[in-house]
């Protein structure tokens, strides 16, 4: 039996972290599995020295995936392989420039969405019906299958430090980063020293910023670049963050989340719209309150059920259904003339080869 070929599709950082838990299910089940680094925007620094890299389209056509997973918005339909959508991150209810929810916008690229949870599947099911050229399978997230595996050598966790760990996440977009505006917050806070702080930001956050609290870094505040945030994520007791769609992810390890300015109002979040309410709050969530755990609680149930480290082995069973059966009920994705010429531009991709 010949192995199936799978292709990591990705162009940011993060990218690395969410598709190695499932490259991992792939090789211990007798696959093969390649890197394509789109873009200047990802390191390939991050490659691990066993993990093959195709360096061009061609090398990809050559190598015939059987299907490419993708954690972003858009991949090529002049790559060979069924196209699987396995999302950078969760709904952070994020408006795009159309006024649409961006983690449901369709760009007629995907051949199966493979959703975190109910609150997703049923909106992209929708879509499914509508649309007719993808199947939808609720699968969970492949990079949270660490998330619920015991912590091991974690360089964030302290022991000799008994201090409550504050972990501050923040978006790059002008309009709902909280790094700007928390930053003389964030230099006092580490001046006093009550608490342990971690600061993290998104890939894309303007150098101005990160250098600012790169600045503040001491003893009481670390900043941490990384393409790998559950560490992180596990070693805080609480997080700080804006409308950031990590706060999604800290909240399945059921701990409270403080947000600065979050549009959505919601039960399962402390959000304050003022810097002078930021400490209190904090405070106030490091208690662990009964109804505010019992809301994350309902909330995780919706956003993502899965807590068995198995989402990676469904994502792929789900794959493999796919490549094996394929739905002859589907239509035909559609060519999308103008996002493949983008595409082409980018990647300096002319062959008239159209796999879709």
């Amino acid at each position: 039996m010949i192995a199936k070929r799978y292709l990591m599709y990705i162009s940011q950082n993060y990218s690395y972290a969410i598709l190695r838990p499932l490259q991992a299910v792939i090789l211990a089940q007798g696959g093969e599995v390649s890197w394509f680094l789109e873009g200047n925007e990802v390191n390939s620094a991050f490659l691990k020295a066993d993990e093959q890299r195709l360096f061009s389209i061609d090398a990809v056509n050559s190598w015939q995936p059987d299907a490419v997973f993708v954690p972003g918005n858009v991949v090529p339909n002049f790559i060979p392989g069924i196209k699987v959508a396995v999302f950078h991150g969760f709904n952070a209810g994020k408006i795009n420039r159309k006024g649409r929810e961006d983690h449901f916008e369709i760009r007629d690229c995907f051949d199966l969405y493979c959703t975190q949870g109910p609150n997703t599947t049923q909106r992209f099911e929708a879509l499914a019906a509508q649309h007719k050229y993808f199947v939808v399978k609720e699968t969970g997230w492949p990079m949270l299958d660490p998330l619920f595996m015991p912590v091991v050598d974690n360089p964030y966790i302290v022991p000799s430090d008994t201090r409550k760990t504050v972990l501050m996440c923040s978006t790059f977009s002008q309009k709902l980063s909280c790094a700007p505006h928390l930053f003389t917050l964030m230099s006092r806070l580490a001046a006093k020293g009550n608490w342990r702080i971690l600061v993290q930001f998104h890939p894309k956050m303007p150098s101005e910023i990160v250098n600012q609290y790169k600045g503040i870094v001491s003893d009481n505040l670390t900043f941490v670049e990384t393409d790998n945030v559950i560490p992180l994520l596990q070693a805080a007791d609480v997080m700080l963050c804006d409308t950031s769609s990590i706060l999604n992810i800290f909240l399945l390890l059921k701990k409270p989340v403080v947000t600065f300015r979050n549009r959505t109002n919601a039960a399962y979040l402390l959000n304050v719209d003022t810097e002078d309410q930021v400490e209190s709050t904090i405070e106030h969530a490091l208690t662990y309150p009964p109804k505010l755990m019992a809301s994350i609680e309902a909330f995780c149930q919706q956003m993502h059920p899965y807590n068995d480290g198995k989402s990676s082995e469904r994502v792929l069973a789900a794959t493999n259904a796919l490549i094996d059966n394929p739905d002859r009920e589907r239509v035909r994705k559609p060519y999308n003339l103008v996002r493949m010429f983008k595409l082409r531009r980018k990647l300096g991709y002319w062959k008239l080869k159209c796999w879709r």
